[in-house]
């Protein structure tokens, strides 16, 4: 269910996402429409589900706040109709975002218990990506290459797999980092097939796991 009190909150939040600082129309329209309060499990919560805050979503798992869902997003600089592949797919939001915005979404989720959420909720509301329960260190090789990458988890370092499935002139954003903080960064590959870093901020991110570390 989404009524006018869900959508009047959206509209707030986006507001609020533009006094922080986001200026992507593309995004803030995306993050208008889809309904946040839905890829929310805990019925208590999703009262709060449009204030900008991370929530818990199982397996140690969370939810994103808005602001670095936007700020993400708006990062990735994301036109129609581009191959996106998304690693972390977590409750399905981010992906839903990428949806709305017209990107053909491939996302990959480690905990096989949010894989088969997300891609229930997902198909429930109409919003079509193709989900995979895998390993993201390794990305998608078979469906490779990629206008975007985007990493919704900290990682240790930036992983090779990723930056050779992008295509030339695509763009990976990903938070790296061992501990409670990672950097943000923005890794471009020219036509040349070079890489190149840009470091935005520092952001908190639930860490991204390897095949070993989780069963």
């Amino acid at each position: 269910m989404d009524d006018y009190r869900d959508q009047g909150q959206r509209r707030k939040l986006v507001d609020l996402l533009r006094k922080k600082g986001i200026t992507d129309q593309q995004v803030l329209e995306a993050i208008g429409h889809v309904p946040r309060h839905l890829f929310i499990d805990d019925t208590a919560l999703r009262a709060h589900a449009y204030e900008d805050i991370p929530f818990p979503i199982g397996c140690g798992q969370t939810i994103s706040q808005p602001y670095t869902v936007a700020f993400q997003t708006q990062l990735l600089r994301v036109g129609r109709g581009m191959k996106v592949l998304e690693i972390g797919t977590g409750s399905g939001y981010q992906t839903a975002v990428l949806v709305q915005m017209g990107a053909k979404v491939f996302t990959i989720e480690r905990h096989r218990p949010l894989h088969v959420r997300s891609r229930e909720r997902l198909e429930d509301l109409g919003l079509r990506a193709r989900t995979y329960y895998g390993d993201g260190y390794k990305g998608l090789p078979a469906h490779a290459p990629f206008d975007r990458v985007l990493v919704t988890c900290g990682a240790p370092f930036v992983p090779e797999a990723l930056v050779k499935q992008l295509k030339p002139g695509g763009i990976l954003v990903i938070p790296v980092g061992e501990g409670d903080v990672q950097r943000m960064l923005v890794v471009t590959k020219d036509e040349a097939g070079i890489s190149h870093q840009v470091d935005m901020g520092a952001f908190r991110f639930v860490p991204m796991l390897g095949e070993k570390e989780n069963g």
